[in-house]
């Protein structure tokens, strides 16, 4: 994550634009976000996320796609008049949320414009989601709005037509550190077309486990606050050595 142009991780259900003093920072670090990433391409962690969290921070992304490119996603405040930029200066997809939501739906002639003019081979899309009404909803704007779109095959079968991939927050226990939300993993290994990457909760090489068994062997994991390179207490160097064992698709790493 990049916050006000540092690297951070926080608990992205804290954001909130009516309110700063609301967030919750897990940790801070004057290590720039170039140092990240080329620790992560001399591990071979391909695929990590470089989540540009409101304005500022523009310069510290490219900073980090430089160090490492065609290795590293980026997302925040993506639109067709920005993507093709970041993906000029290495970043290998674009993520996108909010710009394909109005009012709480779905916006398909964005989304078209969008995948258009990237291609939807540079394309990630986010359906970072919150548990409502017995199912998951995607939720937008640094997961402050709930929108109308819920979790399930027809709308996972839809947006991935547009996208190579989808990324998708568990937005109740993004930065908690508490545990893997085994039920949405179990979901999106299911009923996903296409390849997806999980992202909460994760505090251990056990979690990462039951990513992998619930999610099918079709369902990558992002591990961020949890480990010790970022404060927590999960060895990175534990994690890189896990990844290294598997045959599926790779894990990645958030910056």
């Amino acid at each position: 994550d990049l916050h006000q142009g540092k690297v951070k991780q926080i608990v992205g259900s804290s954001l909130s634009d009516r309110d700063a003093s609301s967030l919750i920072t897990n940790f801070e670090t004057e290590r720039s976000p170039a140092e990240f990433a080329r620790m992560y391409r001399d591990d071979g962690l391909a695929g990590g996320h470089v989540i540009m969290l409101g304005p500022g921070n523009e310069a510290a992304a490219e900073a980090a796609l430089a160090a490492y490119p065609g290795g590293l996603q980026v997302g925040g405040g993506i639109t067709p008049a920005t993507a093709r930029s970041f993906l000029d200066k290495g970043a290998s997809h674009v993520i996108v949320t909010s710009y394909v939501f109005r009012e709480g739906r779905a916006d398909w002639e964005r989304l078209a414009e969008l995948a258009q003019a990237v291609g939807s081979d540079r394309l990630v899309i986010d359906l970072s989601c919150k548990a409502h009404g017995g199912r998951y909803v995607v939720a937008t704007d640094r997961w402050q709005h709930l929108t109308g779109t819920a979790i399930d095959r027809d709308t996972l079968g839809r947006f991935a037509g547009y996208c190579a991939e989808f990324l998708v927050h568990a937005a109740d226990v993004e930065g908690r550190r508490r545990g893997v939300d085994a039920a949405l993993v179990a979901l999106l290994g299911d009923l996903s077309p296409v390849p997806v990457t999980y992202a909460g909760g994760i505090r251990s090489i056990a979690d990462l486990e039951i990513v992998k068994k619930y999610g099918g062997d079709r369902v990558d994991a992002t591990v961020g606050s949890a480990l010790d390179i970022y404060g927590g207490s999960l060895k990175y160097r534990d994690v890189v050595v896990w990844h290294a064992r598997q045959n599926a698709a790779p894990l990645t790493s958030s910056s």
